[in-house]
């Protein structure tokens, strides 16, 4: 029998099926994952206001934190909409390109993120353990230079997957995607041929963002908290614990949800679809979504000007 015969040559249009096994109530699900895009949008946009608009708030933590709203609200919107189209109009098509470039900003804005919450981590690290350096080293044009180099990172290292895919892959068992979103592993998952260089570079680049970063993370954490168990005074080890609250919270969120969705996607065979696609699209929404929430509870200098903005 031919190729041709049994596959599908370029298709220039793929499907969507949502969350396979529960298509029926995909119309209900959308509604919370559309509560959480909106809180997601509105709040991040909140604290992006706010740290613009307050001079105050110039420091490289809230800067960092700018970055990381943008981020958020650029990782959500790029699933959501197409998520909601399908979930509520079964508009399931999408352009074989589309896709592909869909997966691209999915997969960038998730090391971006991971990126900033390691310049995070080691902007608290400096502060807590050399505060009467902290000035000096992290400037502005570090800071730049530190968003510059997280974005340059995530770019090169997700281009080779749209390479990989476009100009490797030719012939397709099929064109339907048993996922709401185009996810690498997904798209590989439907080529004829051997995948095997799709899915060895796809565990490179996972663990050379996420394993990297969340070492270096872990590392400065570890160091925080020898620090500030070091200084003589209560009220100054409760001041320095609480300024990295907020992040601890943030960081765990992400990188637990992260290897969950990682791991149960390439090894759990022996769970059902759904929970995969159901962890995997909560592990892309639940971040932008808790992000401002966490940071303008646990933030005091963030509460007082929310609070500011809407009573006055």
């Amino acid at each position: 029998m031919s190729m041709s015969n049994i596959t599908i040559f370029m298709p220039s249009v793929l499907t969507l099926i949502g969350i396979p096994g529960l298509e029926s109530v995909q119309c209900w699900i959308g509604i919370p994952f559309c509560v959480m895009y909106l809180i997601a949008i509105i709040g991040n946009s909140l604290l992006l206001i706010i740290i613009i608009s307050e001079r105050s708030l110039r420091e490289p933590m809230y800067i960092f934190l700018g970055m990381l709203a943008v981020t958020d609200v650029a990782l959500s919107t790029s699933i959501m909409p197409k998520m909601l189209a399908i979930f509520w109009f079964h508009i399931a098509e999408i352009y074989f390109d589309s896709c592909l470039f869909q997966m691209w900003l999915i997969h960038t804005f998730q090391a971006v993120e991971s990126g900033i919450l390691l310049a995070m981590a080691l902007d608290r690290y400096v502060a807590i353990c050399y505060p009467l350096r902290h000035a000096a080293i992290f400037t502005h044009q570090l800071i730049t230079q530190i968003g510059a180099v997280v974005t340059l990172r995530a770019v090169i290292l997700v281009c080779p997957f749209l390479l990989l895919i476009k100009c490797r892959f030719q012939f397709y068992h099929t064109t339907v995607i048993s996922h709401s979103y185009c996810e690498h592993m997904a798209i590989v998952k439907l080529a004829a041929g051997n995948v095997r260089v799709n899915k060895i570079y796809g565990l490179f680049g996972a663990f050379t963002v996420a394993g990297f970063d969340l070492i270096f993370i872990s590392l400065s954490y570890i160091q925080i908290f020898i620090t500030v168990f070091r200084l003589p005074q209560k009220e100054a080890r409760l001041k320095a614990f609480n300024t990295c609250i907020a992040h601890i919270c943030i960081f765990l969120q992400f990188y637990i949800l992260s290897f969950f969705s990682f791991f149960t996607h390439r090894s759990g065979s022996h769970i059902p679809p759904y929970i995969h696609i159901l962890f995997s699209s909560f592990y892309l929404l639940v971040p932008p979504f808790l992000n401002p929430l966490v940071y303008g509870a646990k933030t005091q200098q963030i509460h007082v000007h929310v609070v500011k903005m809407f009573c006055s």
